[in-house]
């Protein structure tokens, strides 16, 4: 069997949860990788047979999506140029983790497409939503990277084909040394921005893994350091406590861990509020952003025993078995209705993605 899997490269969770599923689909057949996106901070040490530049959201520094820089670096025409060029014909099951590269290719050549993603839990009718609602933030989520077929992680299970984060082995496998520092991972702040409101909470060490800086420095009480797997990931097991975006890894191998999490949800990023919402429901404290006006809550956590249980088990193996089990490669020649108002690869046109850009970012 041959087996493409497409993994979306913006953000480090992606890939990370990659780690895991490719030795798990390598057992099943042939496989082949692709990975689309420029965010990525952590590597993937397997050889890749595609690398595209996808469509990626460039983090800013003030909280939120950096809408010009997205689209100085957005090439639409080379977007659709890597969907055409995709030979997703050739293989017997195409899995896709929120990348729209394989996505796309397969909806044009009518391929089915089977979803194995966090995204896939958070459009989940079931799933926690924000109480705003965002029109765009939905479309975003559904046209992106549309499947045929949706399996979805997520903070707990909210439907059935819902499941349980996945959590590397690198982390079950951790033997944490609690020591009295927190781990902080905010890209889409400056390293200004976070200095300036965390050296406010005196007496509390803070080691911060950035996207901004290549170089470690120290100021106060924050240590800056890049981001580097191996740096994070011992940072991140020993800490006290994680302060981080409402991203889906880091918090969810944080709840695994038993770490006090604190959340700040990207501004414009309607995943991110979904997330943040579940993870509210659970007890875990969101605040909006790193403004003053937040630094008394941020002091409130710190000095806070909190306690969330979760239950994590090692179930990777036993998903992936259960979705070869229920595809079957003579059924992979049709694609799943998608629904109404979502338009084909030729009707979509590069004005109707910049749109999209546009209004995310806002």
């Amino acid at each position: 069997m041959k087996i493409l899997y497409a993994i979306q490269g913006t953000g480090n969770g992606h890939i990370s949860r990659a780690r895991d599923i490719i030795p798990i689909l390598q057992k099943k057949g042939d496989l082949d990788i692709l990975i689309s996106g420029i965010q990525a901070d952590v590597d993937l040490p397997y050889p890749i047979k595609y690398r595209f530049k996808g469509l990626s959201f460039i983090f800013g520094k003030k909280g939120g999506i950096d809408l010009i820089e997205t689209y100085q670096k957005a090439n639409l025409k080379q977007l659709f140029k890597e969907i055409n060029s995709l030979p997703v014909e050739d293989y017997d099951l195409v899995i896709s983790d929120f990348e729209p590269v394989s996505s796309w290719a397969c909806r044009k050549k009518h391929k089915t497409c089977i979803g194995l993603s966090h995204q896939s839990a958070v459009i989940n009718k079931l799933s926690p939503k924000p109480k705003k609602s965002d029109v765009v933030g939905k479309a975003v989520l559904k046209n992106y990277a549309p499947v045929s077929i949706s399996y979805g992680f997520h903070f707990e299970k909210y439907d059935q084909q819902i499941f349980t984060p996945v959590i590397r082995q690198q982390i079950r496998e951790a033997k944490p040394q609690i020591k009295q520092h927190y781990t902080v991972y905010l890209p889409a702040y400056s390293d200004e921005k976070i200095i300036k409101t965390l050296s406010i909470c005196n007496g509390t060490e803070w080691e911060v893994f950035s996207k901004h800086s290549k170089k470690s420095y120290r100021v106060k009480n924050i240590q800056i350091r890049p981001i580097n797997n191996e740096a994070f990931v011992e940072s991140f097991i020993n800490c006290t406590g994680v302060l981080s975006g409402a991203g889906f890894e880091t918090p969810a191998e944080a709840l695994f861990l038993k770490k006090k999490l604190l959340i700040i949800p990207m501004k414009g990023q309607y995943e991110q509020q979904c997330n943040a919402a579940a993870l509210k429901k659970m007890g875990v404290p969101v605040i909006k952003s790193l403004k003053k006006k937040h630094i008394q809550t941020i002091q409130d956590w710190i000095k806070a025993d909190q306690k969330i249980k979760v239950n994590y088990p090692n179930e990777t193996e036993a998903i992936i078995d259960n979705i070869f089990k229920s595809q079957t490669v003579k059924s992979s020649n049709t694609f799943a209705n998608l629904g109404d108002g979502i338009p084909t690869v030729k009707k979509l046109k590069a004005k109707t993605f910049g749109k999209i850009l546009t209004q995310l970012a806002e």
